[in-house]
């Protein structure tokens, strides 16, 4: 690997990037949305008012209703989005300075989305009649139960085990939050669970385990398992995880996909495909940084390596990792003899000095935006820590072709659920036993192909989440790629047929 060095070159723009937009308000969001009750006087302007004040908070109004209008006044509901919780407040101090308005109720719309959770369980059979009971319950259920004990692999054709997934986490990593316990990880287990019925028709439960320990997450993945077709471990810290997948992938007979690692994995192989389309270069000559040696870190650059890169560098808190910095983890020594045989040293803009690519799977604001400026031309740069990127994806647009990040509300959204519904349902319709990197592969291939060369630009190299293309085209890839592995067996559909 070379470690050749040249002078940070200044550059204002490149042949396929863009100049960083001019600086607006506050970007509004959905997440950060708010209704606020209120009461007006008869002034027929004050809806004109009230509209005004959000607008000069820097928020944006997206609903006014009347719930009352009477001679002496109006009763409203204002809807209207902001940028983080402080700009909601701040929305609200400007409607309480309004002449003739008084502040009644102020809801949060996210907070009133999460009331009750946002799963149920709903019946796919109806029960109407005896007879309806009697078939679905006792006496008729017995002869399932018997036909099942004789022919234990019926279990996934007549239950739900064929298509339901366990998403297991110890509340340990969650999101960018970091270790906040079980029980507030629910809601985003739910959310998870909710995104594998919106995307794949895949029924998924949240289990939150009230334990760290190793062995007792094993064991009680490994004694719930009979229920399930698939598990994915969810917002577990490294190593942990790493100790965890492997040794559920040894016990179990069904896939156990670790989706903060080869989710985050096929999505940015997948984009980054596309990605050196556009600018006209070969994975296999490109020399990449990865900002990052956790789980999502340590699956990118193992998909990289498997994919055909030849020149990886990872840099985190010790600076670049080199096989003997004996400061290391096990788990990030083995990264670095991965991919840093030369023992190069340094910090992370150290790392850019002539690279092509950035991926960034840090902390926030890692990486000052100018030292973009030392990677080669046409640079590709992925930011996606989470919640805040690495280095600001809006100004990284001065130094680099190509930018994607995790951001909702900038072009080439690297999101997960491009994955994993689809992964789970090409499992779940072979009936595989596990996963293997061949599969991530096949995913990430077919998610890239989804993008048409017609469609491909430097602000479209991963379709949107909402493409009723991505999940269909991932499952089918990966479904193929399982049904061609040693000892795959042919599922066979409920009429007796063979399905592939």
């Amino acid at each position: 690997m070379s470690t050749d060095t040249a002078p940070m070159p200044s550059r204002d723009d490149t042949s396929l990037g863009e100049p960083a937009p001019p600086v607006r308000g506050p970007v509004t969001s959905a997440s950060y949305s708010i209704t606020v009750r209120l009461t007006a006087d008869g002034d027929p302007a004050s809806i004109g008012r009230i509209a005004t004040a959000v607008g000069s908070a820097g928020g944006a109004v997206t609903a006014i209703d009347v719930v009352d209008s009477r001679s002496d006044g109006l009763t409203v509901d204002v809807t209207c989005s902001a940028a983080d919780a402080a700009h909601s407040e701040e929305m609200v101090d400007a409607l309480r300075a309004v002449p003739g308005v008084k502040v009644r109720k102020v809801s949060d719309r996210t907070f009133l989305l999460h009331l009750g959770g946002k799963l149920e369980v709903a019946s796919r059979v109806p029960l109407k009649t005896r007879d309806d009971l009697s078939m679905a319950y006792t006496p008729g259920v017995a002869r399932v139960c018997l036909a099942l004990a004789d022919n234990p692999d019926d279990v996934r054709r007549l239950t739900i085990k064929g298509n339901t997934v366990a998403v297991v986490t110890d509340g340990s990593a969650v999101l960018g939050l970091g270790d906040i316990g079980p029980g507030a990880s629910m809601p985003v287990m739910e959310g998870k669970a909710v995104l594998f019925k919106r995307f794949a028709d895949i029924d998924a439960w949240p289990i939150a385990l009230d334990t760290q320990d190793v062995d007792e997450i094993v064991r009680t993945v490994e004694l719930i398992a009979p229920g399930f077709g698939g598990i994915n471990l969810e917002d577990i810290a490294a190593p942990r995880c790493f100790e965890i997948e492997a040794r559920l992938r040894e016990k179990l007979d069904i896939p156990v996909f670790h989706d903060d690692q080869h989710g985050t994995a096929i999505c940015v192989l997948a984009a980054l495909r596309n990605a050196l389309r556009v600018v006209e270069k070969q994975l296999e000559e490109v020399r990449i940084v990865v900002a990052g040696g956790g789980a999502a870190g340590t699956a990118i650059v193992s998909l990289l390596l498997e994919a055909g890169a030849t020149e990886v560098l990872v840099w985190d808190r010790e600076g670049i990792l080199s096989p003997d910095d004996e400061r290391l983890s096990p788990a990030k020594l083995d990264l670095a003899r991965r991919t840093n045989p030369g023992c190069r040293r340094g910090d992370l803009p150290d790392a850019l000095v002539g690279a092509d690519v950035f991926i960034g799977v840090s902390a926030a604001n890692v990486l000052p935006v100018e030292a973009l400026a030392a990677m080669n031309e046409r640079a590709v740069v992925f930011p996606m820590a989470n919640p805040t990127p690495d280095v600001d994806p809006v100004r990284a647009r001065q130094y680099a072709a190509v930018v994607a990040s995790g951001r909702s509300d900038l072009p080439n959204q690297i999101n997960n659920v491009l994955a994993f519904p689809g992964v789970f349902r090409g499992l779940l319709d072979a009936r595989a036993k596990e996963i293997r990197p061949g599969m991530l592969l096949a995913a990430a291939e077919a998610l890239a192909a989804v993008v048409t060369d017609d469609q491909l630009n430097a602000n479209y190299i991963v379709p949107s989440v909402f493409d009723p293309a991505v999940t269909p085209a991932v499952a089918a890839a990966v479904a193929e790629e399982a049904r061609q592995e040693p000892g795959a067996t042919v599922p066979v559909a409920e009429d007796g047929d063979l399905t592939g």
